[in-house]
C-alpha cells in the first residue's frame, strides 16, 4: 500500500493517497461462482452451464438455464466475473458422471471407486435425489472447539469414493483459464480466473476465493492449490507467494460465508492453535485484503446476539452448517462476523503492531448455476435444480434444513476501479477500494477530510476535489498533529432500484484498556417514502485522537418484497415462511484512524 509521506490535513497523513487523484469509474462485478466443473454444483442439476455460459449471462446474453431448460437473462449486465470453480475435485464429478472409470489413468481401487460413485449419481438423478446424493458428501459436525488442526482430514476428501484424478483436473483448470481469455474484452468486460480453496473440517466453513490478474498462459503454469492439499490457510498464502514468483502475476484470498465458521474465520489464533503473532498478522493481511460480507448463503456483517444495539443486524441471517444431519444448533461466534473481526483486528494490532482484520468488503453470489443474478425478481437460486418455485420452497432433505428460499439474491462486488481490467480490479481490491451491496446497484463514496478542509458536496467538481484531497474507502489515517477529521459519504439508489431510506456510520473502537466497543450512528434518514440520494458530511462527536477506530458506512434502501414473497404469490400460497419484506443495503470498506 503506498503511502503520502507528506503531512495532510493539519498534521494527518493518509495511505493509499497516492492513488486518489486517478479518475475512477464503478465496475460491478461477482467474484463467486461456479460452473458444472464444479462437483456439487454438477451433482445438483447443472450440467451444462460451463464457464463460457457464465461469462454469456453476466455480459447481459441470454442463454439456457441448466436443469429447467428455460431462456433466461440478467437484467443488467455485470462490468467483470470470477468463475471460482472448487480446486476440489475440478471438473471430476462431471467426468465420472459421464465416463465412469475410462479414459482415465486409474489404479484398479480408483476405478472401482469412480464406477461406483458413477452408478449412485446416475441413479440419484433417475430419482431426483441428488440433494440427498450430496449430502452424503458433507463432512459430519465436529464441536466448534475443538481445534482445526485436530479435524484436517475431516472435510469433503474424507466423506466420498470419488477419486481425485489428476489429469482431469489439469485439463479442467486449462478449459477454465482458456474460456476466460477468450470473453475478456479490456474496457468492456473482465473475465478474472479464479479457483475456491473449500475448507470444511467439521461443517465449519472456511472457505477461500482465489482471484487473479493472470492470463490463460501464466495461470496454467501451476495448479489450484485445495484443501485436499492443506487444511491451513497458511499453506494457501504459502502457495500463493510461489504462484506469483513462478507466473508474474498477482494473486488475492478472499474469505466467505464466514457466519457459518464456528468461530474460527476470525479467530485469536490460528488454524493450528497458535496465538496470532506479528508474522502471522502480517501474512494474512497481505493475502486476505477484503472479504465477502454477503451472498446466497446469508449476511456476514453482524448478528443481533453480537450487536444488541443494532436495530439493523441479523439482516438474512443463515442458520445452517455445511455438514451432515441437524443435529448441532447454529450459535452465533464473534469469529463468524465482520463487524466482530474489526475489533478484533483492533486488539490483534494493539499485541502484535499488526492488524490482520484490517478487511475491506466485498458481495458476491456463490450460485452454483453458472448464473451470476443477485436480482430478487431473477432470482435462480443456489443450484440449478432448485431454481423453480416450487423446487425453492421444498427443505433439502428434512424438516429442519435449507431450502432454496432461506437463501438470499445476493450480492454484488463494487470496485472503483481506474479501468475495467484484471489489473486494475485487482489494483482497487488491494488498495480496498471496494465495496458490498445485497444486491442493488447502489452507489456509494465514502472519504475521510480533514477537519479544516471545505468540499461542497452539490457542486459538479465535488467530486472530483475529494478525489484530489481526500483519503477513500479502504484507507488508514494515522495522526501527526491529532487532527480531527469528517466523513464526506455519498449514496445514490439503484436507477430501477428502491429509494434510499437512512445512511448510517458503524464505529469501532478500542480504549485504554484494551476493551473493544462499537456504536451504530444513523448520519441522515429520508421520510417513509426514501430519497434518491445522500449527500452528507459527518464528524464524529466522540472523537478521541488517542484512541484507535474504524468507521464504515451502511445505507438502506426502503424495504421492498423477497424473492420467496413473490414465489409464494406466483404459486396462489399465502405466505411463504419467511419474511415478507428486506430492508436490502450496501456496506462501504471501513477507514481506519490509527
Amino acid at each position: 500500500m503506498s503511502k503520502l509521506w507528506a503531512p495532510l490535513f493539519c498534521g494527518i497523513c493518509l495511505t493509499s493517497v497516492s492513488a486518489m487523484a486517478q479518475e475512477k469509474q464503478l465496475l460491478w462485478g461477482d467474484t463467486h461462482l461456479h460452473t458444472s466443473y464444479s462437483f456439487d454444483a454438477y451433482t445438483n442439476g447443472n450440467r451444462s452451464a460451463d464457464p463460457a455460459t457464465a461469462y454469456r449471462y453476466a455480459s447481459g446474453e441470454p442463454v439456457i438455464h441448466p436443469f429447467h431448460r428455460a431462456r433466461v437473462q440478467i437484467q443488467t449486465p455485470l462490468d467483470f466475473l470470477v468463475v471460482s470453480d472448487h480446486a476440489e475435485f475440478m471438473g471430476v464429478i462431471k467426468h465420472i458422471y459421464e465416463n465412469g472409470g475410462s479414459n482415465a489413468d486409474l489404479g484398479w481401487r480408483d476405478w472401482i471407486g469412480a464406477e461406483i460413485t458413477a452408478w449412485m449419481l446416475r441413479r440419484s438423478v433417475k430419482n431426483d435425489t441428488t440433494l440427498k446424493f450430496f449430502g452424503a458428501l458433507l463432512p459430519e459436525h465436529s464441536d466448534p472447539g475443538e481445534t482445526a488442526a485436530a479435524m484436517a482430514g475431516t472435510g469433503f476428501e474424507a466423506s466420498t469414493l470419488m477419486p481425485d484424478i489428476t489429469s482431469v483436473k489439469v485439463n479442467a483448470w486449462e478449459d477454465i483459464s482458456a474460456i476466460a481469455d477468450r470473453y475478456n474484452s479490456p474496457g468492456e468486460f473482465t473475465a478474472l480466473i479464479g479457483w475456491e480453496w473449500t475448507g470444511t473440517p467439521g461443517g465449519a466453513n472456511l472457505h477461500r476465493v482465489v482471484v487473479t490478474d493472470a492470463n490463460a498462459e501464466q495461470a496454467t503454469r501451476i495448479f489450484p492449490f485445495s484443501f485436499n492439499d492443506s487444511p491451513f490457510p497458511e499453506d494457501l498464502w504459502s502457495f500463493l507467494e510461489q504462484a506469483e514468483n513462478s507466473t508474474g502475476a498477482r494473486f488475492i484470498s478472499i474469505p466467505h460465508n464466514s457466519n457459518l465458521s464456528k468461530g474460527w474465520m476470525f479467530d485469536t489464533k490460528s488454524l493450528r492453535g497458535a496465538p496470532i503473532d506479528e508474522a502471522y498478522a502480517r501474512n494474512r493481511a497481505k493475502w486476505e485484503p477484503i472479504a465477502e460480507i454477503t451472498q446466497i448463503k446469508g449476511d456476514s456483517e453482524a448478528h443481533p446476539e453480537l450487536s444488541p444495539n443494532d436495530p439493523f443486524a441479523g439482516y438474512e441471517l443463515y442458520p445452517h452448517y455445511l455438514a451432515r444431519g441437524r443435529d448441532m444448533p447454529y450459535q452465533a461466534h464473534p469469529g463468524d462476523y465482520l463487524r466482530s473481526a474489526l475489533k478484533r483486528g483492533l486488539t490483534l494490532e494493539q499485541q502484535t503492531g499488526v492488524n490482520p482484520y484490517a478487511l475491506g468488503f466485498i458481495g458476491s453470489t456463490d450460485s452454483h448455476t453458472g448464473l451470476a443474478s443477485a436480482e430478487e425478481d431473477n432470482f435462480h437460486g443456489k443450484m440449478a435444480l432448485d431454481s423453480t418455485p416450487e423446487r425453492k420452497q421444498a427443505q433439502w432433505g428434512d424438516d429442519a434444513g435449507p431450502s432454496g428460499w432461506s437463501m438470499s439474491a445476493a450480492g454484488l462486488a463494487a470496485v472503483w476501479a481506474e479501468s475495467n481490467t484484471r489489473e486494475a480490479i485487482i489494483d482497487a481490491m488491494r488498495r480496498k477500494e471496494v465495496y458490498a451491496t445485497t444486491g442493488p446497484r447502489i452507489a456509494l463514496q465514502m472519504y475521510a477530510l480533514a477537519s479544516d478542509q471545505q468540499v461542497n458536496l452539490d457542486s459538479s467538481t465535488a467530486v472530483a476535489e475529494l478525489r484530489a484531497l481526500a483519503a477513500p474507502m479502504g484507507s488508514t489515517l494515522s495522526a501527526d498533529g491529532r487532527a480531527e477529521f469528517r466523513l464526506a459519504i455519498m449514496a445514490t439508489q439503484d436507477p430501477v432500484g428502491e429509494p434510499l431510506e437512512r445512511v448510517q456510520v458503524v464505529k469501532g473502537w478500542i480504549d485504554a484498556d484494551g476493551n473493544t466497543h462499537e456504536q451504530v450512528i444513523d448520519v441522515e434518514v429520508a421520510s417513509a417514502v426514501g430519497t434518491p440520494a445522500f449527500s452528507v458530511i459527518w464528524s464524529d462527536p466522540s472523537f478521541d485522537p488517542e484512541v484507535s477506530a474504524f468507521y464504515y458506512a451502511r445505507v438502506l434502501q426502503v424495504p421492498s418484497e423477497r424473492h420467496s414473497s413473490l414465489d409464494a404469490r406466483a404459486l396462489e400460497l399465502a405466505d411463504s415462511g419467511f419474511p415478507e419484506m428486506i430492508q436490502e443495503r450496501a456496506y462501504s470498506s471501513p477507514i481506519w484512524y490509527r
